[in-house]
């Protein structure tokens, strides 16, 4: 951890520019060289040659789970390391990488003695989630999530209608899950070590379709009421027609009867939590 990629979202979360610049002096003050800086979604994340034309050992990421997943995935066959601050609302990936420690304390202790780990991930064709993958209904939720976070109060009203008619529409339905046979208006799916971990969520009633719409709302997309919990090795989404899927909080449209598998990257992540994997 020497030569640096500073990549962050001055619109996610908490990675404001007045606290990119005071983390930018926490490199120059542990002597690291601060190589290069992205602000994403302005700029572009930065390509492999880039990074290797400016010798870059380590890209640091601060901001939300959204942009760390789109730098993941476009840097997935690099072969240099990353560390996550966090810098979003949930801050799920650096949480299970660095514990509640802040920006800070993490770019320390990772400078002192931070170790190298491997990361599950879910599939679906060209996407990954690191932290979790959401299908079905409330993935609509995503879009007023969005126009709320960007001040457009009509537009939030006519996605929360969107979204409340679909929650309590027919549902989504998938295969490869054993005892998961119904229909239901969300279906997480998250990465484990030997696998995947699905939990469906069946909101029938007011209070829980209120429930289910405001976590979204809020962006604690995980927080919903689970209803069945179930392991597996794969599963395949039961529709005929293309899919809304949130990947890692962002939202993708996926084919009629996507497959939905999980992997493993190497060991490329900064980890300074010393129960992480």
């Amino acid at each position: 951890m020497e030569r640096l990629w500073f990549i962050t979202n001055p619109h996610s979360g908490s990675a404001t520019r007045e606290k990119c610049e005071a983390l930018e002096a926490v490199f120059e003050a542990r002597g690291l060289v601060l190589a290069g800086r992205t602000e994403f979604p302005d700029a572009d994340i930065p390509g492999q040659d880039e990074l290797a034309a400016a010798k870059i050992d380590t890209v640091v990421l601060f901001a939300g789970d959204g942009t760390i997943n789109a730098a993941l995935c476009a840097l997935a066959d690099w072969d240099g390391a990353f560390l996550i601050l966090p810098g979003g609302t949930m801050n799920l990936l650096a949480k299970a990488l660095h514990g509640d420690a802040d920006p800070a304390a993490i770019i320390h202790a990772a400078h002192d003695g931070g170790r190298r780990v491997a990361l599950p991930y879910v599939e679906a064709g060209p996407h990954r989630a690191f932290v979790g993958l959401i299908l079905g209904p409330a993935a609509h939720w995503a879009r007023a999530r969005e126009a709320a976070r960007n001040g457009r109060v009509a537009r939030v009203l006519g996605a929360m209608r969107t979204a409340w008619r679909r929650t309590f529409g027919k549902g989504i339905r998938v295969a490869g899950v054993p005892g998961m046979r119904g229909r239901y208006q969300a279906v997480f799916v998250a990465p484990g070590a030997n696998g995947l971990e699905v939990a469906a969520i069946d909101a029938r009633d007011w209070a829980s379709i209120a429930e289910l719409g405001w976590n979204w709302l809020t962006g604690d997309w995980v927080a919903a009421r689970a209803v069945t919990d179930r392991h597996a090795e794969r599963l395949r989404v039961l529709r005929r027609r293309p899919v809304l899927a949130l990947f890692d909080g962002e939202p993708v449209t996926l084919a009629p009867n996507a497959e939905v598998t999980g992997g493993a990257t190497g060991p490329a992540f900064i980890a300074t939590r010393a129960d992480a994997a």
